[in-house]
């Protein structure tokens, strides 16, 4: 039996289909229904393209059923002019009477008015269907529209006795922790977000590519910082083949591929990194440092989930691994690794 529950789902399982392809916007899915039976549907595909709305009536064959039918969508339309001209208008266009919305969009420019706008038109509005759902699938662009920062998730690897390094006093270069399986995982979540982010200590000893090998998707976008700009520049992140952000205190100019962005070390980093980061649309960022750094955003509660990789093997002493605690939203088994997904405790 079909539901607007049904329906709504389908939403959100073609939204997903948008993941790593559509930051800064967030990830939409829209389906029209006729007498219980869908006739139309799209997901917004990539950022600067066609909105979920608009691919769904466009795939409409007969679009004479259009002002009998019911378009569900889990954001709320667009009403304001952006890369595309807004879904709202579109919609009213068509003559569509009956909307069902997930979520009002946080973005100002629409925050309620295209529901508005709808309306205003004769259109039937109902919100809040699967709203749960539908925020938790756009979590990262609630979040830097609400928090006015990027969303942040914390990565790493410990041993089983809870060491996330050796010594590199005695051990030059970096031991692998973890498994296959768990490495190309990773390269699948890279793909999905908008950055990464290292300090110097993992850029220098690790000297990690920080790209998408394993997995096919979008390249995010590498960080890295540097307070005094010392480091190597035949390092891999400094190789131009995708781009890399360096924050630093440092005058230094920038080349194909290679920014380097101004902070004031002698106050606290993080406010500044977020507020830049905002500033330059970036939705969301992976902290893949060492100890040190992703302390620091533990220390100021400055993250929203955590991804801990647990390897099948021991270190006995070196470098201890971050302590933190949240709500777990996941643990998996992959081979002989484990990995247990946190969720920030508001």
């Amino acid at each position: 039996m079909s539901t607007p529950e049904i329906f709504m789902q389908r939403c959100l399982d073609l939204a997903l289909l948008g993941m790593g392809n559509v930051a800064p916007n967030p990830m939409v899915g829209c389906v029209i229904v006729h007498e219980g039976i869908i006739i139309g549907e799209g997901y917004h595909e990539k950022y600067g393209e066609a909105h979920a709305e608009v691919n769904a009536i466009r795939s409409v064959k007969n679009p004479e059923l259009l002002p009998k039918s019911t378009l569900y969508v889990s954001l709320e339309p667009c009403a304001h002019f952006g890369k595309t001209p807004p879904c709202s208008d579109l919609i009213i266009e068509n003559q569509i009477p009956h909307v069902i919305i997930g979520t009002i969009d946080p973005f100002a420019e629409v925050a309620g008015k295209g529901i508005e706008k709808m309306r205003k038109a004769g259109i039937e509005v109902e919100m809040g269907l699967l709203e749960k759902k539908c925020r938790t699938l756009n979590r990262r662009f609630f979040i830097f529209h609400e928090k006015k920062r990027p969303y942040i998730i914390l990565k790493w690897a410990q041993t089983l006795d809870g060491f996330i390094d050796t010594d590199r006093s005695e051990t030059v270069h970096p031991t692998w922790i973890t498994n296959a399986l768990a490495k190309r995982l990773v390269h699948k979540q890279r793909s999905e977000e908008s950055a990464i982010l290292i300090g110097t200590n993992t850029a220098q000893y690790d000297n990690p590519a920080l790209t998408v090998r394993e997995w096919s998707g979008t390249q995010p976008i590498r960080m890295v910082i540097d307070r005094v700009g010392r480091l190597d520049p035949g390092l891999q992140i400094f190789d131009r083949k995708s781009s890399t952000w360096v924050f630093t205190s440092a005058e230094m100019t920038g080349s194909e591929n290679l920014k380097y962005i101004r902070l004031d070390f002698n106050q606290n980093i993080l406010p500044q990194l977020m507020d830049e980061l905002y500033r330059r649309n970036i939705l969301s960022v992976i902290v893949e440092g060492g100890s040190k750094l992703l302390n620091s955003f533990i220390d100021i509660n400055l993250w929203d989930e955590a991804f801990v990789y647990t390897g099948n093997q021991f270190f006995g002493k070196g470098v201890a691994a971050p302590h933190i605690s949240g709500k777990t939203l996941a643990y998996r088994k992959l081979d002989d690794c484990k990995l247990h997904v946190l969720k920030r405790k508001i």
